[in-house]
C-alpha cells in the first residue's frame, strides 16, 4: 500500500477536484434563480406563442455566417443575435438580464467547477439536438472550439487561448482546464458568448468564406427566406428542443421574424410610419420628442414605451487619439475636455432631454462619484494614486456649468491656464507650443448628430485659437479610418454593464493599444490601468471586484482620454400596437426576445 501513496498523490494532483454540478453560475456570488426554478422572473410564462414581428436595421449583409473575418460587418441579423435573440446558434448556457451576470443551463443543463475557477465541464442536455434531428454531442463542443481558433474572427479566435486542455468526460460532457491566462470571468465567456456548431453539418475547409447557405443550428428558429442584403425571415422550429427547459421558457414567441434592411435610418422610419416595420428603436431625443406627430399614433396603433434599466450609464464621448502627439498630454486632454460647452448643446440641440456624464460606471455601486476611495482601492492604484486629481480620489469631483452661452467666459480662462500648463499659448490669436506651431485637429463624425456637436465644439474651441476641422465620412470610410486609428479625434462609445470584465482590456488595455482593429480608439497604454483590470478579473467577492473598478473608473477620469458627452436615463422604443411585452422590466431594460405578438392571444 505504501508503495501505491506516491502515485495516488501525483494523480491527485494532476486530476482537476471533483465538483458538485449546479445548475448555473454567477461572476461573484450564487445564482439569483434557485435549481428548481420554472423560468426567469421578466418572461411571460403562459404567454401563447404565434404571429410575427418584422424588425428593421440599417445596413445589408451577404453571408449568414457570423463567426468569420469576411462576414464581420454584413452578416445577416438574427443568426446569432444579442439584441433579436440567438435564433440559429446557441451557447452552453443562458445569461439572464435580471442579474448582473449569471448563467443557466441551456445546451449545457449543468457545470461542475472548483473554487479556483481552474477548470470547467459542461453537462450537456441530452435532450438537445440539431434542427435535423442529431444530437449535440460533446464532439460537436469540440469541433467548434478548434474550428473558430483556427477560422474564426476575433474574439471567437482566441477563446481557447487560455485553455490547457479540451476533453470529451462521458458520453455528454465535456471539460476545460485553463493556464494561467485565464481568469475568474472567463468560464463565463466560454459558456455564453461562444456558439456552437454541428460537426456533421460543417464543412472546415469552406467555413471562412462568405456563404448564403442555409446552416443546421440547434436554436428555435429555421431561416425560411433570404433576399441578400434586403430581408431575412426565420420560421419557428415546431421540433425544437429547448422550448420547455427553464431558461427558454417565454422566450421566442413569434412564428415567423422578418429583418427589414435599408439604407439609411430616415428609411427605416419611414418604413416604420408605413407600417412596413413593427418596432422602432429611437436614441434621439430631438427625434423621439418631434417625429410621432403621425396618423398612427394619434389613432394608437403606434405606441411609445419609455424603459429605466438599472444600468451604469456607460460613456460617450470625443475621443483623443493620444497616439497624435498634440495629444499625448494630459493637461492639454484635460483643457480641450473642459471647453465644450455642454449646457449650451444640450438645450439648443437636444430639447434639454441629456444629462452629462461623468464616470464610466455613473448611477451605479461602481461609479466612484461621490464616493471617497477606500482602502481596497488605494491600495489597488498605490504609488499611482498620487498623480490623481484630489477630486476624483475623495469623490468629489463634478464637471462645471456653463452659462449655456456657448463660450462661458470664466471656463474659457480655466481652459488657457491648462492649455499653458500643457505647454500651448495664445500667440497672435493662435493657441500654439513653445516652437509657434498652432494647435489644430480634425475631428472625424459619422452621422448628422455627431456633426452638430462637433460643430458646435468648433466654435467654442476657435474663441481660444484652437483650429478645428470637421470631417464627416460614410460608414465604410469611417469603420475603416477608426480601425486602423487614423483619425486626430473620433466619438465613441462605451457601453458598460454592471459586471465589466475582459473587454476592457480591448478598450483601455496597454495590449491592444497597437493592435488594428481593437476598441482602443484612444491608444491608452498604462501599467496602472492594467493593474486595476487586473484586479477587477481577479476579484472574487462583489465588494473587491467594485473596489477594483471604482479604482479603474478614477484612473480612465484623472487620464482624461475623452471629453465626456451626455446620456439619457432612459430607453425609447416605438411598436405598433400588436406588439406586446411582459410587465417585468428586468435589470439591462428591455428584452426583444420575450416580446410577442398579441394578436396570437385571442
Amino acid at each position: 500500500m505504501r508503495r501505491l501513496l506516491p502515485f495516488l498523490l501525483v494523480a491527485a494532483l494532476s486530476t482537476p477536484a471533483l465538483a458538485e454540478p449546479r445548475h448555473g453560475i454567477a461572476m461573484h456570488g450564487k445564482p439569483a434563480l434557485p435549481a428548481d426554478y420554472q423560468h426567469f422572473p421578466y418572461v411571460k410564462p403562459d404567454v401563447k406563442k404565434g404571429g410575427r414581428v418584422r424588425y428593421g436595421v440599417v445596413g445589408t449583409f451577404d453571408s449568414l455566417n457570423p463567426f468569420i473575418l469576411k462576414s464581420m460587418r454584413t452578416t445577416a441579423r438574427g443568426m446569432w443575435d444579442p439584441q433579436f435573440g440567438h435564433l440559429v446558434f446557441e451557447p452552453l448556457m443562458q445569461r439572464s438580464a435580471d442579474e448582473p451576470f449569471t448563467l443557466y443551463g441551456l445546451l449545457a443543463e449543468s457545470i461542475e467547477m472548483d473554487e479556483e475557477r481552474s477548470f470547467i465541464q459542461f453537462n450537456l442536455n441530452p435532450a438537445a439536438q440539431w434542427s435535423d434531428g442529431e444530437p449535440v454531442t460533446p464532439e460537436d463542443v469540440i469541433f467548434t472550439m478548434e474550428l473558430l481558433r483556427d477560422k474564426g474572427r476575433t474574439p471567437f479566435s482566441g477563446r481557447l487561448t487560455p485553455v490547457e486542455k479540451m476533453e470529451k468526460v462521458g458520453e455528454h460532457a465535456v471539460r476545460f482546464t485553463f493556464n494561467e491566462k485565464s481568469d475568474r470571468e472567463f468560464p463565463l465567456i466560454l459558456a455564453t458568448a461562444t456558439p456552437i456548431l454541428a460537426k456533421h453539418a460543417t464543412d472546415p475547409e469552406t467555413f471562412e468564406q462568405s456563404s448564403l447557405e442555409v446552416p443546421i443550428g440547434s436554436g428555435p428558429y429555421l431561416v425560411k427566406s433570404v433576399n441578400p442584403g434586403a430581408r431575412i425571415v426565420f420560421e419557428r422550429d415546431k421540433d425544437y428542443w429547448g422550448k420547455d427547459i427553464p431558461a427558454k421558457v417565454g422566450f421566442d414567441n413569434y412564428d415567423e421574424i422578418s429583418v427589414e434592411y435599408f439604407l439609411q435610418d430616415n428609411t427605416l422610419f419611414e418604413a416604420f410610419k408605413k407600417g412596413v416595420v413593427d418596432i422602432y428603436l429611437d436614441g434621439s431625443p430631438t427625434h423621439w420628442a418631434r417625429a410621432y406627430d403621425f396618423p398612427d399614433v394619434q389613432s394608437g396603433a403606434v405606441v411609445k414605451d419609455t424603459f429605466r434599466p438599472d444600468l451604469p450609464t456607460g460613456m460617450l464621448g470625443f475621443v483623443f487619439n493620444t497616439r497624435r502627439p498634440i495629444f499625448e498630454n494630459q493637461k492639454v486632454r484635460e483643457a480641450l475636455a473642459l471647453a465644450f460647452d455642454f449646457e449650451w448643446a444640450n438645450k439648443n440641440l437636444f430639447e434639454g432631454a441629456y444629462t452629462r456624464t461623468e464616470s464610466f460606471w455613473q448611477g451605479s455601486s461602481l461609479s466612484s462619484l461621490g464616493k471617497p476611495a477606500e482602502e481596497r482601492e488605494l491600495k489597488i492604484l498605490g504609488t499611482n494614486k498620487d498623480a490623481i486629481d484630489p477630486a476624483i480620489l475623495d469623490g468629489s469631483y463634478r464637471l462645471p456649468q456653463t452659462d449655456a452661452s456657448g463660450g462661458d467666459r470664466k471656463i474659457l480662462r480655466r481652459v488657457v491656464e491648462l492649455m499653458k500648463e500643457g505647454g500651448y499659448t495664445i500667440k497672435n490669436g493662435r493657441m500654439s507650443n513653445e516652437d509657434g506651431s498652432p494647435l489644430r485637429f480634425e475631428i472625424m463624425t459619422q452621422t448628422q448628430d455627431q456633426e452638430k456637436l462637433a460643430i458646435a465644439y468648433q466654435r467654442t474651441l476657435r474663441m481660444i485659437g484652437v483650429d478645428v476641422a470637421v470631417r464627416t465620412v460614410d460608414d465604410a470610410q469611417y469603420q475603416s479610418r477608426s480601425g486602423t486609428f487614423d483619425y486626430d479625434m473620433i466619438v465613441k462609445s462605451y457601453p458598460s454593464s454592471l459586471s465589466p470584465g475582459i473587454e476592457q482590456v480591448g478598450r483601455w488595455g496597454s495590449i491592444s493599444r497597437d493592435r488594428e482593429g481593437s476598441n482602443n480608439f484612444a491608444g491608452v497604454a498604462d501599467p496602472a490601468i492594467d493593474r486595476a483590470i487586473d484586479a477587477m478579473l481577479a476579484a472574487r467577492t462583489r465588494e473587491d471586484f467594485e473596489a477594483a473598478v471604482r479604482a479603474y473608473d478614477r484612473l480612465l477620469i484623472s487620464g482624461h482620454y475623452l471629453v465626456p458627452l451626455y446620456h439619457v436615463p432612459e430607453q425609447w422604443v416605438a411598436r405598433r400596437s400588436y406588439i406586446g411585452y411582459p410587465d417585468k422590466t428586468p435589470l439591462y431594460g428591455y428584452q426583444l426576445p420575450v416580446w410577442f405578438d398579441t394578436r396570437a392571444q385571442d
